[in-house]
């Protein structure tokens, strides 16, 4: 099995200690359901469950690959490029993030 070859794109190792939402969902008023963060830039987007998909959008638009979870508990990380989920063991830190306003 091969693995992702965007790795050397990995420029957030430190998860920021809280966020406030979606950045697009925030600006725009929109609803999120779960949060992603760039590992490239530490663009905070929703996810595709969501209805803007903003993180995956702020991927293809910027050609930032790789996001990590910010969803309680969740550790995983995924490659849209190479579409591959992983753990990376150099992301640190736990994020608090508010309640998804499509589950209040």
């Amino acid at each position: 099995m091969s693995g992702c070859t965007h790795l050397d794109q990995i420029e957030i190792t430190q998860l920021p200690d809280a966020v406030d939402g979606c950045e697009e969902c925030l600006r725009e008023g929109g609803r999120w359901l779960h949060l992603r963060i760039c590992l490239t830039c530490g663009h905070v987007g929703c996810c595709d469950s969501s209805p803007g998909q903003h993180a995956s959008r702020h991927a293809s638009a910027q050609g930032h690959p790789l996001i990590h979870s910010l969803e309680p508990g969740e550790r995983w990380s995924y490659c849209f490029v190479d579409d591959l989920g992983m753990l990376i063991d150099e992301i640190q830190g736990e994020t608090r993030i508010p309640p998804s306003p499509m589950l209040t």
